[in-house]
């Protein structure tokens, strides 16, 4: 059996180790510490936001974010419907109301649909994936959230690096969030990042991560707080991750370029659009079929010992969600339908795309 191709495996840059090293010679084997101030500062540094936050998780980040715009029991909050299960249940953890919305031709929220619904419904906070690594049309979404007084909050959890005329997504909202997941495009092995440039409310965010514990010599507890915050530990990989994040994204550009030039022939095949103005990190190479059954090119991908997964299942499909509102939904059900995410690691050669683009050539139409 030829050597595993798994989807998006961690790539360490070089650095990461030694960084550890230093945390066990300090002995500051906890929760916070120098190297979370450090990747904090790497990330603004990237993403130009004014200030950040390392959390344990994207979803964590989530969480916060809807706690600072004030997100409480019976409130409406919109989001993206096709997305991942952590953008949407830190709304069912503040017993609000998710409500969601469908793509457009850019596979990322339909800034029509988002009007109708915000006008309608009037929620008070839209959660907006960005996804598969592709700026959304956050330009639009602004403008429109800003007219209705909706805040917004991005999550970017796979698209760090990834911009629109020049700005990076997470960035155009009240707060932004990434993920440092184990199969993102750099990673801690677990954890995420709270930005924005609302500095005291970064600041309060670390209050509520941290237990929400007051300044007193005892532990002083007033409000609901959480253990969220990310570990020196972590801090330290997600810091040597930070010094290779513009080559990674660099080769995963390459491995999509790589991916289209073996398959763009095949008139059956669409790939995930880049829209105007914006740059991805292509973080997984995506595409759907006009015939051909997905599912069926998984198996024989597996069959070659190949990582290969359907398109996400939009939110509003799933048992979790059943009754929810959705505005439009068809084109989510049709790209869950018929999509696939190919194995996309950025330690891939070209000899390792051809491998995967020989098999399905093979199964599709």
């Amino acid at each position: 059996m030829a050597e595993r191709l798994f989807l998006s495996p961690p790539h360490m840059g070089g650095n990461e180790r030694r960084y550890i090293d230093e945390v066990f010679a300090s002995n500051y084997i906890a929760p916070l510490g120098a190297f979370v101030d450090r990747f904090e500062k790497a990330v603004c540094d990237f993403t130009g936001a004014k200030a950040a936050a390392a959390t344990s998780s994207g979803t964590a980040a989530i969480h916060l974010a809807l706690r600072l715009v004030g997100i409480e029991e019976g409130d409406k909050v919109l989001a993206s419907t096709f997305t991942f299960i952590g953008s949407v249940a830190p709304i069912l953890y503040q017993k609000a109301e998710p409500i969601f919305v469908d793509s457009d031709d850019s596979w990322n929220a339909d800034p029509k649909l988002v009007e109708a619904a915000i006008a309608k419904e009037r929620p008070k906070a839209f959660v907006l994936t960005h996804l598969y690594g592709q700026s959304a049309k956050v330009d639009e979404i602004v403008e429109i959230c800003d007219r209705y007084g909706v805040a917004l909050i991005e999550d970017a959890a796979e698209s760090l690096g990834a911009t629109l005329n020049g700005r990076h997504a997470g960035t155009f909202g009240r707060f932004g969030i990434y993920s440092f997941n184990g199969n993102k495009i750099i990673t801690t092995s677990g954890g995420g990042m709270l930005v924005s440039d609302n500095v005291a409310a970064i600041e309060r965010a670390k209050k509520l991560a941290t237990q929400a514990r007051e300044p007193a010599p005892w532990y002083q507890h007033e409000e609901l707080g959480y253990n969220y915050r990310m570990s020196n530990v972590l801090a330290a990989i997600g810091v040597g991750q930070m010094e290779v994040l513009p080559e990674r994204i660099e080769k995963k550009r390459k491995i999509f370029e790589w991916y289209k030039e073996a398959l763009d022939e095949a008139e059956e095949i669409e790939w995930m659009p880049e829209i105007p103005g914006s740059l991805g990190n292509r973080w997984l190479t995506t595409l759907t079929f006009k015939r051909s059954d997905p599912l069926k090119i998984i198996e024989a991908l597996e069959a070659a010992n190949i990582e290969s997964r359907p398109l996400w299942k939009p939110m509003h499909l799933q048992p979790l969600f059943n009754g929810a509102k959705i505005y439009g939904g068809t084109i989510s059900e049709r790209l869950f339908a018929t999509g696939i995410c190919l194995p996309s690691g950025t330690a891939m050669t070209r000899s390792d795309v051809d491998r995967v683009t020989s098999i399905v050539r093979r199964h599709a139409i």
